[in-house]
């Protein structure tokens, strides 16, 4: 009975490994390469984003957009109102924005979402670049990368 429930437990909660991850950081980048190869640079971060979720949608990537990031202060569930752009698979939180140039405060949230949410890797992308690919994506990871298998 053990084995039959470690295999369901297997079976409906992935989880993740270095190399799923670096696949599924790939993918996502692909589809926001796409965005941006439609689009261009210019526009607000909210439309960018809009596209993005339409794209992963398109590409099967299960996704959370806008969610809300628990926070807790001393035991005590706080309504701070977070929201990371999207969580990915439950694995991966990204970040987008439509800025000039990339500043440590967007490294310090993505940390701190990734953190919150006890996520092992993050992605943050710029919209705003003439070369995504080469200049328009950031990926971090935590102590939480570091303690899964390849």
């Amino acid at each position: 009975m053990k084995a039959f429930r470690a295999f369901l437990l297997i079976l409906f909660y992935m989880v993740p490994t270095k190399s799923y991850l670096k696949d599924l950081t790939y993918r996502v980048t692909g589809a926001a390469i796409e965005v941006h190869k439609r689009l261009g640079a210019g526009l607000l971060e909210s439309v960018y984003h809009k596209c993005l979720a339409k794209e992963l949608e398109i590409r099967g990537i299960n996704h959370l957009s806008e969610y809300k990031v628990p926070f807790n202060y001393k035991g005590h569930d706080v309504n701070v109102d977070l929201r990371c752009d999207f969580l990915i698979e439950g694995m991966l939180v990204v970040e987008i924005k439509s800025v000039e140039k990339f500043i440590p405060i967007f490294d310090a949230q993505l940390l701190t979402y990734m953190k919150l949410l006890e996520v092992p890797k993050g992605l943050l992308i710029n919209f705003n670049v003439d070369n995504l690919y080469a200049k328009g994506h950031k990926t971090l990871v935590n102590e939480l990368f570091r303690e899964l298998i390849d």
